[in-house]
């Protein structure tokens, strides 16, 4: 899709899909572009995704899109046909098959969750009550595939040995070996391919150790799921399910591929790490209607890779593989490009230069002394000489040493890094975008306020505070000891007792928040359960939001207890307990409770009324004249020192972006909590707000917002795209599925180590092995002091190596011979160069490194004034060196 952003007569710039960051579509557009005879100019921009063209006045804006649109879509189609072209490889006369590619035909794609459970029936050809037969599922298999997603490509030893020689400095030094070989010095060959060894060996190790202990992390296993066939119930293995199958879900289970619902019974799915969405979501059968639903809001669709928290279900098949919705964001993560780091374009760019100016000058010296006289062989040698002494063959054992040096100094911190290069873009980031589920907070439900008609109490680790900071004890408040027994009676929560005497809980983690507190705040589990079985239970459903149970005690009487919903639940209130007193509940307590409510909802809190009531018969209506015990407030808390963590990147200039799937609410809260903006209003961002607004609008309104609320995947990728492209260097951090694709696209991906899956790993550039995020704060201190450790290095190495360059070129041009050999320049540059350099590169932190802003990315890792430096640094070196030389060949 081509978007014109700004055009004039003669003069267009466009926006094209695709463009960003794709140099094949770059070179592409460039070459095509310029053939037809109306174009004068073409620039495209990979980075911005931007080209600008100028073209002669016949040709008008609508003809320079549609001749765009043509070349755009010829590019794809060249595109497409190179990634279906089949692989040559054979081996005893059978074409080589890449078993971790899934095969298979493709699946349809509908919205599943629009049609109706007999219309899904149809369209997928199964039997919704007995399910495939076993050759019809056969048949799915063969024509679909298995249920496997194409395996996630981890760096081998040999692609990591190979990454060491693509260097421009390993280059040069490759073709200098070959000449002085072809020129017979062999053993000047030797040598300069001994110093490649050496960097080579000493990245090779660095960064193969790093990946090993990343791939230790990661676990594997087998999943298996239980599904209908033949009208049986069968557990097979996850690869096995096809289209059709009929998924039997029950509370602990994985999803195994995409579902449409078919039965449910007060089914809930934690689906945190697919859409971020931190509360478990509670399923329904009913057929959803409207245009662009979230994946949120599909209830009644189960997606691969969440987790059934509570209640049973069925649902019916109707994607497996590449084709589920975690597939899709594979699919995604394979078409985000990682682009360099700052550093390798500097190293790059300084590469680039020197071997413009060594190649000028051995061009130069070589027709000089052919001019004086010398021989074709003489000259030769001393050209390789020049070249040797134009490489600082140090800078690539110096810039590996130091990232490794880092990289092993955040290995103790419990930071894993995968690429060397990441250790300084870190120290780079200008922006960095944090996922909230997972990484800000802890992923699990906490009870943080209770509110009773004795006022409100906050809680912490199990302690009750009131209003005035004052401790309270279950003794003296009768309703806050009701209310927690009610939160471990009233639940499904299951519980096994460990070995050390804590308890283990499974279930929703609503509920096992309300059951935690219970054991924090001293209440023995096993006990309180046995005193008070439980004779009936009655679960929420579509009508009700409540969930009520009835419990034998003491005396023959029976116990009822409710929560749910505060407006249902009130609604079935009669009376409310204060003080320890039954009171009869009139209007002006029940605006008090709803305002209770109110305020708590506010606070992002996930809020349940409860109550409860005595009765005599347990055939008695457990739900009606019940007695009001208070409000339970819920959330997913903060992690322990992320305040802290958030104020370190604004000290230390870095900008901080939420991203997160929850409401623009509870996003809003969490994010004046952590006063994620430093001097003004936090700026929040619904992810449904962005639909028609043009590139360059949501770029420069993507610049401004601190919190991304409701965001999809490919949101998420486009967030961290926007902000590259407004020339910002981006990291990223994330723990779930859904944070694959922009954690790859971001210049540093941070993947949280525990929690995590494999696949999340893989495709970050560093893991935090403890989940700490403090410990980036000192990742950001190391990158920053090891990119300006290594620009000293490189200044260093620039003025000793110009000074050789000076006293050769020099001693040549006036026929003073070769002061200096091939072998004795090697010698010089690893002696002299490398342990001054790496003193240099080793230097501790200043001070203040965490004061300063970030640098700025297009900065030139020599800038303007350094060059007068080297220029007085290699001349003095130079001089003194041509008059030791003079002197000796005088003596």
């Amino acid at each position: 899709m081509v978007q014109v952003v700004h055009a004039t007569k003669g003069r267009i710039r466009c926006s094209v899909e695709g463009l960003y960051r794709s140099k094949p579509l770059q070179r592409f557009l460039e070459q095509h572009l310029s053939k037809p005879e109306p174009v004068q100019s073409v620039s495209a921009n990979y980075r911005t995704g931007n080209v600008l063209i100028t073209y002669a006045g016949e040709w008008s804006v609508d003809d320079v899109t549609t001749h765009l649109d043509k070349l755009c879509y010829q590019f794809q189609q060249q595109d497409h046909a190179k990634s279906q072209k089949p692989s040559q490889a054979k081996k005893k006369g059978k074409k080589k098959r890449d078993k971790s590619a899934p095969q298979g035909k493709d699946q349809p794609e509908k919205d599943w969750h629009k049609l109706d459970v007999e219309a899904v029936a149809t369209e997928i050809e199964t039997d919704l009550e007995s399910g495939l037969s076993e050759d019809a599922a056969a048949t799915q298999q063969s024509k679909y595939g298995p249920n496997r997603l194409s395996e996630s490509k981890t760096r081998s030893d040999f692609s990591i040995f190979i990454e060491q020689f693509q260097s421009l400095p390993v280059a040069l030094l490759g073709g200098a070996s070959v000449l002085s070989a072809a020129t017979g010095g062999l053993v000047d060959a030797a040598v300069i391919l001994g110093v490649v060894g050496i960097n080579t060996i000493v990245g090779y190790f660095t960064e193969s150790q790093s990946e090993h202990i990343i791939q230790s992390l990661q676990q594997g296993g087998e999943q298996t799921a239980r599904v209908l066939r033949n009208g049986q119930r069968q557990q097979v293995e996850a690869d096995d399910i096809v289209p059709g199958d009929v998924l039997i879900l029950e509370t602990g289970n994985v999803v195994a591929a995409d579902g449409r619902l078919i039965k449910s019974d007060n089914l809930s799915v934690n689906e945190s790490s697919l859409t971020g969405e931190s509360i478990p979501v509670s399923k329904e059968v009913e057929t959803l209607s409207g245009d662009n639903i979230p994946l949120a809001e599909r209830l009644n669709m189960v997606y691969r890779g969440t987790i059934v928290t509570g209640g049973i279900g069925r649902a019916v098949v109707v994607a497996t593989g590449r084709f589920t919705e975690i597939g899709k964001i594979q699919q995604m993560v394979s078409q985000a490009d990682t682009g360099d780091t700052p550093l390798q374009q500097q190293l790059e760019e300084v590469g680039t230069q020197l071997a413009a100016v060594g190649s000028a000058i051995c061009a130069g010296v070589f027709g000089i002394g052919w001019l004086r006289g010398y021989g074709l062989l003489e000259m030769l040698k001393i050209s390789i000489s020049l070249a040797v002494a134009a490489v600082p063959e140090g800078l690539p054992t110096i810039a590996t040493t130091t990232l490794a040096l880092g990289m092993d100094d955040m290995r103790k911190r419990n930071i894993l890094i995968r690429r060397l290069e990441a250790v300084e873009a870190l120290g780079s980031v200008q922006t960095i975008c944090l996922d909230k589920t997972g990484t800000l907070t802890q992923n699990q439900m906490v009870v943080k306020q209770v509110r009773t008609g004795q006022g409100c109490f906050e809680v912490k680790d199990g302690q009750f505070t009131n209003e005035n900071g004052e401790a309270v004890a279950l003794d003296s408040a009768e309703e806050l000891r009701r209310l927690i027994q009610v939160g471990v009676l009233c639940s499904e929560t299951d519980y096994l007792t460990e070995a050390d005497g804590s308890y283990s809980l499974e279930g929703s983690s609503t509920e096992n928040a309300l059951v935690r507190l219970g054991i924090d705040s001293g209440l023995e589990l096993p006990g309180l359960r046995d005193g008070h079985p439980c004779q009936a239970m009655n679960l929420r459903s579509k009508d009700r939001n409540v969930m009520s149970t009835v419990h034998a005690q003491e005396g023959g009487k029976f116990l009822a207890m409710v929560k749910g919903s505060p407006e249902e639940v009130l609604e079935r209130c009669q009376a409310w307990m204060g003080e320890g007193e039954i009171r009869p509940l009139e209007d002006d307590q029940r605006q008090r409770f709803d305002l209770d409510n109110e305020q708590m909802a506010g606070q992002a809190l996930r809020v349940l009324g409860v109550a409860f009531k005595e009765m005599t018969d347990d055939q008695e209506d457990p739900e009606r004249d019940l007695i009001w015990l208070g409000l339970t407030g819920m959330a997913d808390p903060i992690r322990e020192g992320v305040q802290q963590f958030i104020e370190g990147f604004h000290r230390a200039g870095i900008k901080t972006v939420m991203i997160t799937g929850d409401q623009s609410p509870t996003a809003y809260a969490i994010a004046k909590d952590l006063k994620l903006s430093r001097h003004r209003q936090t700026e929040i961002l619904d992810s449904s707000d962005l639909s028609g607004l043009d590139p360059e609008k949501r770029q420069a309104l993507f610049d401004k917002v601190d919190v991304f609320a409701r965001v999809s995947p490919a949101s998420k990728l486009e967030i961290v795209q926007a902000l590259q492209a407004a020339g910002k260097v981006v990291a990223m951090t994330g723990d779930g599925i859904n944070d694959m694709p922009a954690l790859k696209a971001a210049d540093v991906g941070v993947a949280m180590g525990s929690g995590s899956s494999d696949v999340v790993q893989d495709v970050a550039d560093m893991i935090i092995a403890d989940n700490n995020l403090e410990t980036l704060i000192n990742a950001v201190s190391r990158g920053r002091t090891t990119y300006s450790n290594i620009r000293k290095s490189v200044h260093f190495l620039l003025s000793t190596n110009m000074g050789e360059i000076i006293v050769t070129t020099l001693t040549t041009a006036l026929g003073m011979g070769e002061p200096l050999n091939t072998m004795q320049l090697l010698w010089l540059n690893l002696v002299t160069d490398i342990f001054p350099g790496l003193a240099l590169a080793m230097e501790p932190p200043e001070p203040d490194v965490l004061d300063q802003p970030p640098r700025d990315p297009d900065e030139p890792i020599l800038r303007q004034s350094d060059f007068s430096r080297i220029a007085l640094e290699s001349g003095t070196i130079s001089l003194c060196a041509l008059a030791a030389y003079s002197y000796s060949l005088l003596r």
